[in-house]
């Protein structure tokens, strides 16, 4: 496959072992710096139709090669998008293999995109909050930051900001790190915008219990995860189809 050989040719070994320490997967690492990455999925999206990129993105992500999973996530970035339920139901379904925060952010901030140009579909993932596997908790938060860095938001974009923030304040005491990390993003991000309602966000958050018990571990796949049917995401900024 010639597009994974162009990757493995960007490998830096000493970039991947610290890395591969860091992300404890066990996945191979090729260790190429996240500039490589960005570019080489730009020249894909641009020299590839919708078809041909899904085909790449499957085969690189089948390929659990950690940077291959994060250039099929950024191939799919992308704020127009017609026809997407497509790319819409690869990125579920890559939603309940995340385990680890970079690929989880990346695939969150593809999904992103979706949810922009669908905002219905927030309907299909509203139940990740309460989710017992913790990467689809964070990715909730991260799938949803356009809506926390929106300068004038729309009456319908208020009632988005107000589910996710009612989610985020139970989530920002989630036993798991990475969650609440995503939780006080949202709201750091949301405060450049709108901070007397994310003060009172911080205030109803200093008035919670001790963090809620870790969910049980997974025996299987998330039945919860509305599929029925190094840092955080490039998910847009101050305009949901930047």
């Amino acid at each position: 496959m010639q597009e994974l050989d162009r990757l493995r040719d960007m490998a830096d070994p000493e970039r991947a072992a610290r890395a591969s320490a860091r992300h404890k997967s066990g996945r191979e690492t090729l260790g190429v710096p996240p500039a490589q990455i960005e570019a080489l999925a730009a020249e894909w999206r641009g020299a590839l139709d919708i078809d041909a990129r899904l085909a790449l993105a499957r085969a690189l992500w089948d390929s659990d090669i950690h940077e291959a999973r994060l250039t099929a996530a950024r191939l799919l970035v992308q704020a127009r998008m017609r026809p997407d339920d497509a790319a819409w139901a690869l990125l579920l379904e890559w939603a309940v293999q995340i385990d680890g925060a970079e690929i989880g952010d990346a695939v969150m901030s593809a999904l992103a995109r979706r949810l922009v140009a669908e905002p219905a579909r927030l309907d299909l993932i509203a139940a990740w909050s309460g989710s017992r596997n913790p990467w689809l908790r964070r990715g909730l938060l991260m799938a949803t930051l356009p809506w926390a860095k929106l300068s004038n938001p729309k009456p319908e974009d208020v009632a988005v900001q107000e589910m996710v923030l009612e989610r985020a304040l139970r989530l920002s005491a989630d036993r798991n790190g990475a969650v609440r990390q995503a939780a006080l993003i949202w709201a750091r991000d949301l405060a450049k915008h709108d901070p007397d309602r994310v003060a009172q966000w911080h205030g109803a958050r200093a008035e919670m219990a001790e963090p809620e018990p870790e969910p049980e571990a997974e025996t299987g796949p998330d039945t919860d995860a509305g599929l029925d049917t190094e840092a955080g995401p490039d998910t847009g900024a101050g305009d949901l189809l930047d």
